[in-house]
C-alpha cells in the first residue's frame, strides 16, 4: 500500500542540467533510483491545486506565516475519469511539511470537491483523510486554479528509507483548461534545462550528503512551484497593466 502520511522536512535547491548531471552520478555510490525510475528515465507527475476566488491560501502560504496549508489533486501522467489519483492536504509548520492524503477515482475527487460531499467509502480510500478534506471544505470556498505538471526522477537512500531526493525539470503551468484528464501542456516555469531538487528527510541530512552538496556549492533556495508561478502571474498582469497605461 502507498504511504499515505508524510511528515519530513524539505529542503530546495536551484540549478542547470550540468549540475544535475555531475551530482546525480555522485548520488549513486549512496541512493537508487525508485522503483519507477528503475525501468523509465523520469516519470510525469501533473496537479491541480484549488484556492478561494481571492487566492487566500497561496497569498497566506507567500507571507510565510508559522502555519499553511494547500488542497490539490496529483496523478500520475494523464488520468482518465476512473483513474485512480490521490487528493491531498498538504501543511507546513514550523518548517516541518506534513501530508495526508487519499486515492479516490479523478471524478470522485472533481466531485467531492465540488459539492463538499463526502464520496460513498471504498476498501481503497483513507476514511481519516477524507473527514479532514471535508472539514477543510468547510472552512474555504475552493474551487480549481492551477494546473502544474513536471518530469521527475526519484532517488531512496540505500541504508535510509526516510530520506529521499526528488529532480524535477520541464515545470508546465496554466490556468485555463483546469482538467487533469486533457494533457501535459502550459508555460514554463523554470529556465530551459534548469532542475529543482528536493532533499526530504525526516531529521537533519547525513554528514555525506551535507559535504556533497558543500563540495557543488549547492545552497539552499525558498522556492513553492505554485507561489513561484502565482508571483510570476502578478507581475506579468502588472506589465500588462502598465503596457495599456502607456499605449
Amino acid at each position: 500500500m502507498a504511504i499515505e502520511v508524510f511528515n519530513r522536512y524539505e529542503n530546495k535547491y536551484l540549478f542547470n542540467h550540468e549540475s544535475y548531471l555531475k551530482l546525480y552520478h555522485e548520488l549513486l555510490e549512496y541512493m537508487e533510483p525508485d522503483e519507477y525510475n528503475k525501468q523509465h528515465g523520469s516519470y510525469s507527475i501533473t496537479n491541480l491545486y484549488y484556492d478561494t476566488p481571492q487566492n487566500s491560501l497561496i497569498r497566506s502560504s507567500l507571507a510565510k506565516p508559522k502555519y499553511k496549508e494547500k488542497l490539490r489533486i496529483r496523478a500520475y501522467g494523464i488520468p482518465d475519469s476512473d483513474t485512480r489519483v490521490y487528493l491531498e492536504i498538504k501543511k507546513k509548520v514550523l518548517g516541518l511539511v506534513n501530508k495526508r492524503r487519499t486515492p479516490l477515482k479523478l471524478d470522485e475527487a472533481y466531485a467531492f470537491i465540488k459539492s463538499g460531499r463526502e464520496p460513498e467509502f471504498a476498501s481503497y480510500m483513507n476514511k481519516q483523510v477524507i473527514e479532514e478534506i471535508k472539514y477543510l471544505l468547510t472552512r474555504y470556498p475552493l474551487e480549481p486554479k492551477l494546473y502544474l505538471s513536471y518530469d521527475r526522477k526519484a532517488m531512496f537512500c540505500k541504508n535510509n528509507r526516510d530520506l529521499r531526493i526528488t529532480f524535477d525539470t520541464n515545470i508546465r503551468c496554466r490556468r485555463y483548461d483546469l482538467k487533469l484528464e486533457h494533457g501535459v501542456y502550459g508555460e514554463e516555469l523554470l529556465e530551459p534545462g534548469q532542475w529543482l531538487m528536493e532533499v526530504k528527510a525526516e531529521k537533519t541530512i547525513p554528514v555525506w550528503l551535507a559535504r556533497m552538496l558543500s563540495e557543488h556549492q549547492m545552497y539552499r533556495t525558498s522556492f513553492s512551484k505554485y507561489g513561484n508561478e502565482y508571483k510570476k502571474m502578478l507581475r506579468n498582469n502588472q506589465i500588462e497593466r502598465e503596457s495599456v497605461c502607456y499605449a
